[in-house]
């Protein structure tokens, strides 16, 4: 006869009980905090997806090798017809479907310290996706090459 005063089955229930209490809690704590759960993945990966093709596409001075190599009045062209027509823009780069929009705000900085931007002023309360590209951009006439830094951010 056993006297240790436990059987197998109120010991497995025992452990049944922890594990299932376990389970609700870590179950639980995740719903916590799905309210606060934000996009700015998706909206970086536009902003990714965008700048590669405005430094490799639209403003690129097609030389082979060299995708960060940008034209600079094809870059001057850009932001001023940007700003000319941003809805234009938006279509596009892909921003405006049928059950999402997302804005745009492209940025450039010389190393002399002018700036380029287009697109509509940042929000002040919204997940924003942002990637910067180091560029060098190619004066036609004179030949000369400056460094710069293109923004592109998405909400």
């Amino acid at each position: 006869m056993n006297d240790n005063g436990q059987m197998h089955v109120d010991y497995l229930l025992g452990i049944a009980i922890f594990l299932v209490s376990i389970i609700f809690v870590f179950s639980y704590t995740t719903g916590i905090f799905t309210p606060f759960r934000s996009n700015s993945d998706e909206v970086t990966l536009l902003a990714d997806r965008i700048s590669i093709n405005i430094v490799e596409q639209t403003l690129s001075a097609q030389e082979p090798g060299t995708y960060n190599i940008l034209n600079d009045s094809r870059t001057i062209d850009f932001f001023s017809g940007f700003n000319a027509d941003y809805e234009y823009m938006i279509d596009h780069f892909g921003l405006n479907g049928t059950y999402l929009r997302y804005d745009l705000n492209v940025t450039m900085e010389k190393s002399d310290g002018t700036i380029y931007a287009a697109g509509k002023k940042l929000p002040m309360r919204e997940n924003i996706g942002q990637t910067k590209r180091v560029v060098l951009l190619r004066d036609e006439n004179s030949g000369n090459v400056q460094s710069a830094i293109l923004s592109v951010r998405v909400w």
